[in-house]
């Protein structure tokens, strides 16, 4: 059958036959072979073009869902974490309230519940196989805060019975700032900027322009008034329960000793007398004349 002779006869419309081509069997089966040959190339490349279009439409559809859900996760944690730092706030005003009140359970619930450790969910990207973790992650820790906000809740309304109870207290409790500026040196041990060595600092140093306007924090009576050693043209105020705040190292003051004094009332302003390296106003807080950290009176 190889050696035996075909002929292909081409007929042209109403010209009858214009050509006529002679194979051999074997270059006819060749002809076969390679038209099926190629033929089938052409569907399995084609069926495979098909099928990577179709997975790359898939790849693509999936690659938006998950960007989106990364956008989602991530817009969720941003949330989270302000309601997160909202509630710390929240909790820190109790506790100040709690101090300037002398009121026992001062513990900040953040802590007390056990909290998140810091930045956890602070993301640029989520992966996707870390995505399902986090957002069982989130729901959990979602729960705990639903948790702290109702204790959180329960607190403020005792705080708040507690408050209509003792008004005259709390009008003579310290609880704003005693002057505009910026802390230059905190309670607590540091190094004497004149000595070099560790000592004690009993109040808190806030700089600023000489002339600063200083308030009274709180209702109260002066108790003194003049030149007290290091401390320069000094100030000390009474508030009762105890409670008494020095103003240090002033240019003047606009109030006399005996003259009672109401929350937001100018009192003096700042100065660089005394001891001092700079304008500023050295401010105290004393429960029983023993020196607290006057940052635990400051609210605003």
């Amino acid at each position: 059958m190889l050696t035996q002779k075909y002929e292909i006869l081409i007929f042209k419309d109403k010209k009858g036959l214009s050509k006529k081509i002679t194979l051999k069997g074997w270059m006819l089966y060749l002809f076969i072979f390679l038209f099926v040959g190629i033929t089938g190339v052409n569907i399995y490349f084609g069926y495979r073009a098909i099928n990577y279009t179709n997975l790359q439409n898939l790849y693509h559809k999936t690659a938006a869902k998950l960007e989106k859900q990364n956008s989602q996760l991530l817009s969720f944690a941003k949330k989270i974490k302000q309601l997160e730092s909202n509630v710390a706030k929240m909790s820190e005003l109790d506790r100040k309230l709690r101090v300037m009140m002398n009121l026992e359970g001062s513990t900040n619930l953040l802590e007390a519940i056990g909290g998140t450790p810091e930045n956890s969910f602070t993301f640029d990207f989520i992966p996707s196989y870390r995505q399902e973790a986090l957002a069982r992650k989130m729901h959990n820790f979602l729960e705990q805060l639903t948790t702290q906000t109702k204790l959180e809740k329960v607190r403020q309304e005792q705080l708040i019975e507690l408050l209509k109870n003792k008004q005259a207290i709390l009008a003579s409790t310290p609880s704003i700032w005693p002057t505009q500026g910026w802390i230059s040196s905190g309670f607590g041990y540091r190094i004497s900027p004149f000595t070099g060595q560790r000592e004690f600092h009993k109040g808190l140093d806030i700089s600023g322009p000489v002339g600063t306007p200083i308030i009274a924090p709180a209702d109260g009576v002066v108790v003194f008034y003049g030149v007290n050693g290091g401390y320069g043209l000094s100030l000390l105020i009474d508030h009762g329960n105890g409670i008494t705040t020095r103003y240090a190292h002033l240019q003047k003051a606009v109030v006399k000793k005996g003259e009672r004094v109401k929350r937001g009332e100018i009192i003096a302003y700042m100065g660089n007398s005394g001891r001092s390296t700079g304008p500023h106003l050295h401010y105290e807080v004393r429960i029983n004349g023993v020196p607290v950290n006057p940052l635990h009176y400051i609210l605003n």
